[in-house]
């Protein structure tokens, strides 16, 4: 299960969910859903992502996903022990399998993700016991600053939507 952030959060974490908010409002600027991620050791960063999806074409460019990558080849190497993900919204089961599969030491996000989130919502992959390596997942931090960017992205995308949808009609 998730454990929601029940202490004061560290300089270094607020920190790095602020540049992961950041890499999120560059991400809704060029359309794409404004999801971010960084992946630090300590307090350095090894690499910062946004979703790419819209931009690539490519389904699996989830910005945990590209920042796990990007990370990878920073160390020079995919166990990325001792490291910290930190992403704006709850990974969905494909970057929380990747969360796993990178031996990250610590999982933290902002807003939790009901419709496909899995690191503690619909299932916990990251601390999963029945898995060979499981990692702290923590949630809640900054959540209010993701999850409104992510209702104001969406809510502008409707009206876009319906705007469209009014001047096509006859």
């Amino acid at each position: 299960m998730t454990a929601p952030l029940t202490h004061d959060a560290s300089e270094t974490d607020i920190a790095m969910m602020r540049r992961a908010l950041l890499a999120a409002e560059h991400a809704a600027e060029r359309g794409e859903v404004p999801i971010g991620a960084v992946v630090a050791r300590g307090e350095e960063i090894l690499a910062v992502a946004a979703n790419e999806r819209e931009a690539t074409g490519d389904p699996t460019a989830h910005a945990e996903l590209l920042a796990i990558r990007r990370a990878s080849a920073t160390a020079g190497g995919w166990r990325l022990t001792g490291c910290t993900l930190y992403a704006t919204l709850e990974p969905c089961p494909m970057c929380a399998g990747a969360a796993h599969a990178s031996r990250l030491s610590r999982l933290i996000y902002a807003a939790p993700d009901p419709k496909a989130g899995y690191a503690g919502t619909l299932h916990n992959v990251p601390a999963d016991t029945r898995l060979n390596h499981t990692l702290l997942v923590e949630g809640g931090l900054l959540e209010e600053s993701a999850a409104g960017l992510l209702r104001d992205f969406f809510q502008k995308r409707r009206r876009k939507r319906e705007k469209a949808a009014e001047t096509s009609l006859p």
